[in-house]
């Protein structure tokens, strides 16, 4: 792409990195970048200091219009909805309109995989990467990870892997520009962000622009366990050529004649690659004495990136010592500390009901959890069944979803103690601690987004793990 000397606007600088390589590689490459943000300086200081001495000017707090009639090239924040006024603007002027992703896409030597899902994407981003770089040590990382794909440009080769997450807000961009990875990966669909979508329809329509455009040779890996997975894969539209992955013995279609599968059956992984018209060649590559992570739902998570790994030629002995050495990701189920017997464990990933409940069902002791935030229009009533099940207590966090949570509660009579909400999460450690006794886990698994008390969920997570850490 030629970009010196073109007028080119960030619209969305954000605090988790990709603003910030988008508007310093354009910079770099010569463009006259405009960066434009509705927060403030103060809201966005640390990437106001990432962009130190490039020629790049801000207009922050603020979106001008004329800055959108002017662009040659706008590229959007993924939070940005594809509705936008502003981008219409743009587009009427003539304006190519861009996201990070889709110039990385075009720009990229080496051969691209992607990994997307509800919950899960992350964890099977990192552990795909890791596989890979067991074979080919300058596997790259990047993608919905804090880490900017576009900055990781000059250290790739044509032979160089990799591997991206990939939110759906970021495919909606792929689909409008035709692209896909050569290797796809669906870990899970369940409702999510339906503020945005509305309907899961859309949602998952969203979610299918990772394999929608690929190539003949490309490959997408679906969870055999997903009906929405099973349905996307004998309408007419459906993928060229899928791998299917589950974490749970017996999946139909890891045992269909002619199906390339990664599944567990009993405590082994089990790649069947066929080998023939009629035949099929099984390999162990891993057992669960070799996982080092908890939860049933990471048995479903390591199965689907050992699938994408299979799909890309990568060994099963290179893919088991990935999984031996693989320990978790910091956010998801991550252990902080324990304090007078009780077990602090940070999962404030979990932005959805469906990874909240995964966490719930990761533990056999006594859960203390806390609950709550930020509305995303999601149902809430399986999640309030399985706090009654699996908890003996709930500490609520103010914000805009906690109280259809609260109704939940009391609709599906949960019959657990209830404390809050709190809109200071000081004070509702606090409780925690005062209610949990030797043995009890106590679990930051939201279910619901953030924002109001917090930046994002890893700000909330970050307090969480300096207020355990304080306790004495």
């Amino acid at each position: 792409m030629h970009l010196k000397g073109k007028r080119a606007l960030v619209m969305g600088l954000g605090v988790h990195g990709g603003g910030v390589g988008v508007a310093r590689f354009l910079a770099l490459q010569g463009a006259e970048v405009t960066v434009t943000d509705l927060r403030t300086p103060d809201d966005l200081r640390a990437s106001l200091d990432a962009l130190a001495g490039l020629p790049i000017r801000f207009v922050l707090g603020e979106h001008r219009e004329n800055d959108f009639r002017h662009a040659e090239i706008v590229v959007r924040n993924p939070a940005v909805p594809p509705t936008s006024r502003y981008l219409h603007i743009a587009r009427e002027a003539g304006a190519a309109i861009e996201m990070e992703m889709t110039l990385f896409f075009r720009l990229c030597p080496g051969p691209l995989l992607g990994v997307t899902g509800t919950k899960g994407k992350t964890t099977t981003t990192l552990l795909l990467g890791a596989m890979l770089r067991e074979q080919f040590p300058d596997t790259v990382i990047a993608g919905n990870l804090r880490i900017s794909a576009l900055d990781q440009l000059p250290s790739i080769g044509v032979a160089t892997p990799v591997v991206l997450e990939l939110s759906s807000f970021a495919l909606e961009g792929l689909g409008e520009a035709g692209l896909s990875p050569k290797i796809a990966c669906i870990t899970t669909i369940a409702p999510d962000h339906l503020d945005r979508y509305g309907t899961m329809e859309a949602y998952i329509q969203a979610k299918e622009q990772i394999w929608r455009h690929q190539r003949p040779g490309d490959t997408v890996a679906l969870n055999a366990d997903s009906s929405v997975m099973r349905r996307m894969a004998v309408v007419e539209h459906r993928p060229r050529d899928v791998v299917w992955f589950a974490g749970v013995e017996g999946a139909e279609c890891c045992h269909r004649e002619g199906q390339r599968a990664a599944f567990w059956r009993g405590d082994e992984l089990i790649w069947r690659d066929q080998s023939g018209e009629r035949s099929a060649m099984h390999t162990v590559i891993c057992t669960r004495n070799d996982v080092r992570l908890t939860g049933a739902h990471n048995l479903t998570n390591i199965a689907a990136a050992a699938a994408a790994a299979c799909a890309f030629g990568i060994a099963p002995e290179r893919i088991q010592r990935a999984v031996q050495t693989f320990t978790g990701v910091e956010h998801r189920l991550e252990f902080v500390r324990e304090v007078d017997g009780v077990r602090y464990i940070n999962d404030t990933a979990a932005t959805a009901p469906e990874a909240a409940i995964a966490a719930l069902r990761a533990f056999d002791a006594p859960i203390v959890l806390i609950a709550g935030g930020a509305d995303k229009n999601l149902p809430f009533d399986t999640f309030a069944r399985e706090i009654g099940q699996r908890a003996r207590a709930v500490i609520l966090l103010q914000g805009t979803a906690t109280p259809t949570l609260l109704d939940a509660l009391r609709a599906a009579h949960a019959g657990v103690a209830v404390h809050g909400p709190y809109d200071d999460f000081e004070q509702a450690l606090d409780t925690a601690r005062r209610i949990a006794a030797t043995g009890d886990i106590v679990l930051l698994s939201p279910g619901c987004a953030s924002f109001g008390m917090f930046r994002n969920e890893f700000h909330r997570g970050e307090a969480f793990r300096r207020i355990v850490q304080s306790f004495t």
